[in-house]
């Protein structure tokens, strides 16, 4: 075989593993998509089904369940009222189906809860088979703190969950006061105006810093511009003379 020859060889040899090659990558990618479209299952409706039925029906198709609430609701208790993804949706196998179940009718009316306290109208509520919801607490001006004086679902009503909302604000809103900068001021002229805002939790703690003058605010804690309320607490860090250094008391001579 002449060198042109092995040449030609050589080609037709390259050209066929290529083909051989691309028909392998091809075959592994249907393969892959075979598998993928094997594994996908379609959802079933649950909705009206008892929770245990539920369950198995989702396990024959390869799918779990999770209960992600409990509603009061028409539906006898323990039925499925919800369900997500919803029927027929395409999904992979081993995928959990969220459902939503029924407590059944609510026969509890919601008690009155307005003008208790947070901790009162929780227990309230659990004595009578409910569960406080969200508990919202603004501050206003104009109602006690921590008491209950808006309730959702309102007294008496039929609910369709077995949560309770209360809004309890927290009373008036606490005065606020910005930091100001008194880094380089007398002591006393930096406390004045805190004292006059009345924040009273000042706390000055002399540090020695020879390169500051006696008395002079070094250091401030929180930073200047920082909103600040009435019970807090600022530190201030005041400047006094280093010690003056100890000198070693003389060594005796050895006498020999």
């Amino acid at each position: 075989m002449n060198f042109k020859d092995r040449i030609q060889w050589l080609l037709r040899m390259s050209v066929l593993v290529f083909v051989l090659a691309a028909a392998a990558f091809l075959s592994a990618i249907t393969t892959m998509r075979i598998a993928i479209r094997g594994r996908q299952v379609s959802m079933p409706a649950i909705v009206g089904l008892k929770t245990a039925d539920a369950q198995k029906l989702l396990a024959s198709n390869g799918l779990g369940m999770k209960i992600s609430d409990k509603v009061y609701d028409a539906a006898p208790v323990g039925n499925v009222v919800r369900q997500s993804p919803a029927g027929r949706a395409q999904l992979k196998s081993g995928q959990d189906a969220h459902v939503i179940v029924s407590l059944g009718p609510l026969r509890v009316p919601i008690p009155d809860l307005e003008g208790q306290t947070v901790r009162v109208a929780r227990i309230t509520l659990m004595q009578n088979g409910l569960q406080p919801g969200e508990v919202t607490a603004p501050y206003l001006d104009t109602a006690a703190p921590d008491t209950v004086v808006e309730q959702d679902p309102k007294p008496g009503a039929n609910a369709s969950s077995p949560h309770v909302d209360l809004l309890a604000p927290l009373g008036p809103r606490q005065p606020a006061f910005i930091m100001p900068y008194v880094i380089g001021l007398n002591s006393t002229d930096a406390q004045r105006p805190f004292l006059l805002a009345g924040l009273h939790n000042v706390k000055a703690t002399p540090t020695p810093a020879p390169q500051w003058p006696v008395g002079t605010v070094i250091d401030q804690t929180p930073l200047a511009g920082t909103r600040v309320s009435a019970d807090s607490t600022i530190e201030l860090k005041v400047a006094f003379p280093a010690p003056p250094p100890v000198n070693p008391a003389p060594v005796p001579p050895i006498h020999q």
